[in-house]
């Protein structure tokens, strides 16, 4: 049996789905199947409280809680919300999920999360230079390491290429919205790609987010000098990591 202390229910909040599992601290494994409700539309903070709220009532969770939220974070607090209702902004998240979750709770940025659970787990298991992890599903996250060292809220999905933002070209709401087959919309992320390796000269990209089990299918579309491969946690690296820097950012 796991010690209560080496387990953490990892939360990922996306634009489209708000997920939630156990997470065993030491090997980064999900010990049940993973609950997912819709992100209420408009998705405002009164909304989304509910939706922490009963998360972690499924799990009948009393212990620490990490939090991945789609924007900046600072110190708890929601400096960023994208694809989510504006009334995020400067609300301090960590207060509100407290006050309806009975453990404690960390928030922090999800593309963050994602490539903490993918530096300790996943594929950049190792990896010393620059490495990025970018999610692609409603928008673009970014998670930028230096020696595994994270530097937090990159949020380089807003970077432009061209007019417009790189997460209208190249994220996988924007393959869907623009009708995109998978070598056109790799070739857009191509280009978001190449900008983000000139700018930071990164070595390894780690792809994320449900299309990286599609990855063959574009990854011919990617003529970079940089490494890039696919998330090994896959979809669930969100959650893991959420639970992960909850245990990192514990002083004890």
């Amino acid at each position: 049996m796991v010690e209560a202390q080496q387990l953490a229910l990892g939360i990922d909040i996306g634009g489209s789905g708000m997920k939630a599992a156990p997470v065993d601290l030491a090997t980064g494994e999900q010990l049940a199947e993973r609950y997912r409700i819709l992100t209420p539309k408009p998705a405002t903070p009164e909304s989304m409280v509910k939706v922490v709220k009963a998360l972690g009532k499924h799990f009948d969770w009393k212990g620490p809680v990490g939090c991945a939220f789609p924007g900046v974070v600072r110190n708890g607090k929601t400096l960023t919300a994208a694809n989510l209702d504006q009334r995020w902004v400067g609300v301090d998240a960590a207060k509100l999920f407290n006050d309806v979750l009975p453990g404690e709770v960390r928030v922090t940025n999800d593309a963050d999360a994602a490539g903490v659970a993918e530096m300790s787990f996943g594929a950049g298991v190792g990896c010393s230079g620059t490495t990025m992890m970018i999610t692609l599903g409603t928008g673009i996250g970014s998670a930028l390491f230096s020696n595994q060292r994270l530097v937090p809220n990159t949020e380089l999905g807003h970077l432009k290429i061209g007019k417009r933002d790189a997460e209208d070209l190249a994220s996988s709401r924007a393959r869907d919205d623009l009708d995109l087959s998978w070598k056109d919309w790799g070739d857009n992320l191509n280009v978001f790609l190449g900008e983000v390796e000139r700018i930071l000269s990164v070595e390894r990209f780690i792809i994320g987010g449900g299309v990286s089990s599609k990855f063959e299918k574009f990854a011919d579309r990617l003529k970079l000098e940089a490494e890039v491969v696919p998330a090994k946690l896959r979809n669930s690296a969100g959650i893991v990591g959420a639970a992960l820097v909850h245990a990192q950012s514990n002083p004890e």
